[in-house]
């Protein structure tokens, strides 16, 4: 059935992580996997657990938990589980924030075998004792660096004490720094290690530029490559006001944008990257909560409108582009007064993004003078004087 199910979804030849990662995993050897966004490790810790759930009977309670760090991923984790367990009876329950709680309880009770979670919903339930993990077999962390950078590590560690020692653990990540070492050390059990590619730097599939550019041409910047390339755009401000600000001021250029960030509600960032999947919006605007959080097929072009907070988010906000083989293209725009954090960027990262100029055409923003408001004052009669009396202390 799963076979059947890979072929007919279109998963016929595997990715290198997941030639590396799958056998041992199937093999019930716990895994510590790095590889570079966009190189398939959903599908290398999916598998192995639709596999060992449909060769083993068990408890009623959930026997496979997969902890992501946002609801985006998790949601689209649940979607490929989903297509791959078609007609094995095998069936997930998604467990986020800003989702029908309620909803997400009943698909436990009825006899979810998985779990996908974040970790701060997972946490409040397992504190209201709405959940049980005692039947847990095997446990996924993806993107265990994301989580731990989002300071989810005291959440994991009891997460895990609540399930048993004797489980299977797949871990996979980005990058392997020290809080990462410490969790893999106190809790994965000779593992195999599988390493894909750098994980310090962009996919080399992906074309890197950069435009040195005045912050009021940037708009008109970004407006000419719209004009002039084809496919979908994925933009990212740094801020949740800048990225509301710019997909307003898209649309009324007449551009189909949509916008997410941490401020939007559940549903409103479900329908703008539903959207955004289906062709329905060229560009989605964003922040960094989309560097990772979602996964959307054939992004011809990333656009940094505003530089990373930090270096490390560089890698994750391009690695939406150039995903599973195919070739993508991230433009950075910067200031002149920005070129310190460029350096910075190209030297940790060890990349060199290629200097583009930006075209004498491309136009400035028109700033509109807020209107200066005239308050008339009232005639002061010659030999007039005004006296103000201070509010005395329990005066009424």
């Amino acid at each position: 059935m799963l076979q059947n199910n890979l072929a007919k979804h279109g998963f016929v030849e595997p990715l290198p992580v997941q030639s590396e990662a799958i056998p041992p995993a199937l093999n019930g050897q716990d895994v510590v996997a790095t590889a570079q966004t966009g190189t398939g490790k959903t599908l290398a810790f999916v598998l192995p657990v639709l596999e060992a759930l449909s060769k083993r009977t068990g408890s009623s309670n959930p026997r496979a938990l997969i902890l992501s760090p946002t609801r985006e991923l998790a949601i689209q984790i649940e979607e490929t589980l989903r297509k791959l367990a078609e007609g094995t009876g095998i069936r997930a329950a998604v467990v986020v924030g800003g989702l029908n709680e309620q909803r997400q309880l009943l698909a436990i009770r009825k006899g979810a075998q998985v779990i996908i979670a974040t970790p701060g919903r997972l946490s409040d339930f397992l504190q209201r004792k709405l959940v049980k993990l005692s039947a847990i077999e095997i446990l996924v962390l993806d993107e265990a660096d994301r989580m731990l950078d989002m300071g989810f590590l005291p959440t994991i560690k009891a997460i895990m004490s609540t399930m048993p020692v004797q489980r299977q653990t797949l871990f996979f990540s980005a990058t392997i720094e020290s809080s990462v070492a410490h969790l893999i050390q106190a809790h994965v059990k000779n593992p195999v290690r599988v390493a894909i590619g750098s994980i310090t730097k962009p996919s080399e599939l992906v074309n890197l530029h950069i435009y040195e550019v005045e912050q009021d041409r940037k708009l008109g910047l970004l407006e000419h490559m719209l004009k002039t390339e084809q496919g979908s755009f994925l933009v990212f401000a740094r801020t949740k006001h800048g990225a509301d600000k710019l997909a307003k001021k898209l649309e009324r250029s007449g551009a189909s944008a949509a916008c997410i960030h941490g401020g939007r509600s559940q549903s409103q960032r479900n329908q703008a990257l539903r959207g955004f999947q289906q062709g329905q919006y060229r560009i989605l605007v964003a922040t960094d909560v989309a560097a990772r959080g979602i996964h959307v097929e054939g992004i011809a072009h990333v656009v940094n409108y505003d530089l990373p907070q930090v270096p490390e988010d560089f890698i994750h906000r391009v690695g939406r582009t150039g995903r599973v083989g195919t070739r993508g293209t991230a433009s950075t725009f910067s200031t002149r007064t920005e070129r310190g954090e460029i350096n910075k960027i190209e030297k940790l990262l060890n990349v060199r993004l290629v200097r583009r100029d930006v075209a004498p055409h491309v136009a400035r923003e028109e700033r509109h003078a807020a209107p200066v408001i005239v308050m008339r004052q009232p005639a002061v009669r010659a030999g007039q004087t005004f006296r103000f009396k201070s509010k005395r202390r329990g005066a009424r």
